[in-house]
Protein backbone atom coordinates (compact mmCIF):
# COMPACT_ATOMS: atom_id res chain seq x y z
CA UNK A 1 0.00 0.00 0.00
CA UNK A 2 2.84 2.39 0.81
CA UNK A 3 4.48 1.71 -2.55
CA UNK A 4 1.19 2.57 -4.25
CA UNK A 5 0.96 5.76 -2.17
CA UNK A 6 4.54 6.71 -3.02
CA UNK A 7 3.97 6.17 -6.75
CA UNK A 8 0.70 8.10 -6.64
CA UNK A 9 2.35 10.93 -4.73
CA UNK A 10 5.21 11.18 -7.21
CA UNK A 11 2.76 11.19 -10.11
CA UNK A 12 0.74 13.97 -8.49
CA UNK A 13 3.92 15.97 -7.86
CA UNK A 14 4.89 15.59 -11.51
CA UNK A 15 1.44 16.72 -12.55
CA UNK A 16 1.52 19.58 -10.06
CA UNK A 17 4.39 21.17 -11.94
CA UNK A 18 2.07 21.95 -14.82
CA UNK A 19 -0.77 24.11 -13.57
CA UNK A 20 -4.09 25.04 -15.10
CA UNK A 21 -3.06 28.71 -15.26
CA UNK A 22 -0.57 28.27 -18.05
CA UNK A 23 -2.05 25.18 -19.69
CA UNK A 24 -3.63 27.06 -22.60
CA UNK A 25 -0.52 29.07 -23.48
CA UNK A 26 1.79 26.15 -22.80
CA UNK A 27 -0.13 23.96 -25.23
CA UNK A 28 1.09 26.11 -28.12
CA UNK A 29 4.68 26.07 -26.87
CA UNK A 30 4.52 22.38 -25.98
CA UNK A 31 3.69 21.48 -29.56
CA UNK A 32 6.79 23.31 -30.75
CA UNK A 33 9.38 22.42 -28.10
CA UNK A 34 7.93 19.99 -25.61
CA UNK A 35 6.92 20.32 -21.99
CA UNK A 36 10.42 21.27 -20.86
CA UNK A 37 10.39 24.22 -23.24
CA UNK A 38 6.96 25.28 -21.96
CA UNK A 39 8.16 25.22 -18.35
CA UNK A 40 11.30 27.12 -19.29
CA UNK A 41 9.28 29.78 -21.11
CA UNK A 42 6.88 30.26 -18.18
CA UNK A 43 9.81 30.42 -15.76
CA UNK A 44 11.42 33.20 -17.79
CA UNK A 45 8.12 35.07 -18.16
CA UNK A 46 7.58 34.96 -14.39
CA UNK A 47 10.90 36.64 -13.74
CA UNK A 48 13.96 34.97 -12.25
CA UNK A 49 13.64 36.59 -8.81
CA UNK A 50 10.06 35.50 -8.18
CA UNK A 51 10.21 32.15 -9.92
CA UNK A 52 13.40 31.23 -8.05
CA UNK A 53 11.41 31.38 -4.80
CA UNK A 54 8.77 29.12 -6.32
CA UNK A 55 11.40 26.67 -7.58
CA UNK A 56 13.21 26.61 -4.22
CA UNK A 57 9.93 26.00 -2.37
CA UNK A 58 9.14 23.17 -4.78
CA UNK A 59 12.56 21.56 -4.37
CA UNK A 60 12.56 21.79 -0.56
CA UNK A 61 8.96 20.61 -0.31
CA UNK A 62 9.65 17.60 -2.50
CA UNK A 63 12.86 16.83 -0.61
CA UNK A 64 11.04 16.75 2.74
CA UNK A 65 8.23 14.63 1.27
CA UNK A 66 10.67 12.16 -0.27
CA UNK A 67 12.62 11.91 2.98
CA UNK A 68 9.43 11.09 4.89
CA UNK A 69 8.31 8.54 2.29
CA UNK A 70 11.68 6.77 2.44
CA UNK A 71 11.84 6.87 6.26
CA UNK A 72 8.29 5.61 6.71
CA UNK A 73 8.81 2.82 4.16
CA UNK A 74 11.96 1.73 6.00
CA UNK A 75 10.08 1.83 9.33
CA UNK A 76 7.48 -0.62 8.04
CA UNK A 77 7.54 -4.12 9.52
CA UNK A 78 5.21 -7.08 9.59
CA UNK A 79 3.89 -6.35 13.06
CA UNK A 80 1.67 -9.42 13.33
CA UNK A 81 4.62 -11.72 12.53
CA UNK A 82 6.86 -9.83 14.98
CA UNK A 83 4.35 -9.94 17.82
CA UNK A 84 3.57 -13.61 17.13
CA UNK A 85 7.29 -14.44 17.33
CA UNK A 86 7.67 -12.52 20.60
CA UNK A 87 4.53 -14.13 22.02
CA UNK A 88 5.72 -17.62 21.06
CA UNK A 89 9.11 -17.01 22.70
CA UNK A 90 7.46 -15.70 25.86
CA UNK A 91 5.07 -18.68 25.97
CA UNK A 92 8.15 -20.93 26.02
CA UNK A 93 9.63 -18.81 28.83
CA UNK A 94 12.47 -17.57 26.60
CA UNK A 95 12.65 -13.87 27.50
CA UNK A 96 16.12 -13.51 25.97
CA UNK A 97 14.86 -15.03 22.72
CA UNK A 98 11.96 -12.55 22.67
CA UNK A 99 14.42 -9.70 23.26
CA UNK A 100 16.60 -11.00 20.42
CA UNK A 101 13.62 -11.10 18.05
CA UNK A 102 12.66 -7.51 18.95
CA UNK A 103 16.26 -6.28 18.82
CA UNK A 104 16.98 -7.84 15.42
CA UNK A 105 13.81 -6.52 13.79
CA UNK A 106 13.83 -2.97 12.44
CA UNK A 107 11.05 -0.49 12.93
CA UNK A 108 9.32 1.40 15.71
CA UNK A 109 7.08 -1.47 16.83
CA UNK A 110 10.10 -3.70 17.43
CA UNK A 111 11.87 -0.91 19.34
CA UNK A 112 8.84 -0.33 21.55
CA UNK A 113 8.48 -4.06 22.21
CA UNK A 114 12.18 -4.29 23.06
CA UNK A 115 11.85 -1.46 25.59
CA UNK A 116 8.98 -3.31 27.25
CA UNK A 117 10.88 -6.59 27.28
CA UNK A 118 13.92 -4.92 28.87
CA UNK A 119 11.78 -4.13 31.93
CA UNK A 120 9.75 -7.34 32.07
CA UNK A 121 11.21 -8.30 35.46
CA UNK A 122 10.16 -4.97 37.06
CA UNK A 123 6.42 -5.55 36.90
CA UNK A 124 3.55 -4.86 34.53
CA UNK A 125 3.15 -1.21 35.55
CA UNK A 126 6.77 -0.38 34.73
CA UNK A 127 6.51 -2.24 31.42
CA UNK A 128 3.34 -0.35 30.52
CA UNK A 129 4.86 3.04 31.40
CA UNK A 130 8.00 2.15 29.45
CA UNK A 131 6.00 1.20 26.37
CA UNK A 132 3.86 4.35 26.56
CA UNK A 133 6.84 6.69 27.01
CA UNK A 134 8.97 5.06 24.32
CA UNK A 135 5.93 4.96 22.04
CA UNK A 136 5.79 8.74 22.34
CA UNK A 137 9.45 8.97 21.37
CA UNK A 138 8.91 6.74 18.32
CA UNK A 139 5.79 8.69 17.36
CA UNK A 140 7.85 11.88 17.46
CA UNK A 141 10.43 10.32 15.16
CA UNK A 142 7.72 9.28 12.72
CA UNK A 143 6.25 12.80 12.72
CA UNK A 144 9.63 14.51 12.29
CA UNK A 145 9.78 17.07 9.44
CA UNK A 146 5.99 17.04 9.02
CA UNK A 147 5.84 20.68 10.15
CA UNK A 148 8.14 21.61 7.25
CA UNK A 149 5.88 19.82 4.79
CA UNK A 150 2.90 21.69 6.26
CA UNK A 151 4.80 24.96 5.87
CA UNK A 152 5.46 24.35 2.17
CA UNK A 153 1.86 23.25 1.61
CA UNK A 154 0.64 26.48 3.19
CA UNK A 155 3.20 28.62 1.38
CA UNK A 156 2.55 27.33 -2.16
CA UNK A 157 -0.90 28.92 -2.67
CA UNK A 158 0.36 32.17 -1.14
CA UNK A 159 3.18 32.31 -3.70
CA UNK A 160 0.66 31.62 -6.45
CA UNK A 161 -1.62 34.41 -5.28
CA UNK A 162 1.36 36.74 -4.94
CA UNK A 163 2.27 36.07 -8.56
CA UNK A 164 -1.31 36.79 -9.62
CA UNK A 165 -1.43 40.06 -7.69
CA UNK A 166 1.94 41.19 -9.06
CA UNK A 167 0.77 40.37 -12.58
CA UNK A 168 -2.44 42.36 -12.07
CA UNK A 169 -0.50 45.36 -10.74
CA UNK A 170 1.85 45.23 -13.72
CA UNK A 171 -1.13 45.04 -16.09
CA UNK A 172 -2.76 48.08 -14.46
CA UNK A 173 0.53 49.98 -14.67
CA UNK A 174 0.76 49.26 -18.40
CA UNK A 175 -2.84 50.34 -18.91
CA UNK A 176 -2.11 53.58 -17.05
CA UNK A 177 1.02 54.23 -19.15
CA UNK A 178 -0.90 53.77 -22.36
CA UNK A 179 -3.67 56.02 -21.03
CA UNK A 180 -6.39 53.62 -22.04
CA UNK A 181 -8.40 53.95 -18.81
Amino acid sequence: MKKYFAKTFMSLCALGISSVAFAQEAAEVAVEGGMYQALKTKFIEGGANFMSLVAIALIFGLAFCLERIIYLNLAETNSSKLLKGIEDALDKGDVEGAKAIARDTRGPIASIAYQGLMRIDQGIDVVEKSIVSYGGVQGGLLEKNMSWITLFIAMAPSLGFLGTVVGMIMAFDKIEQVGDI
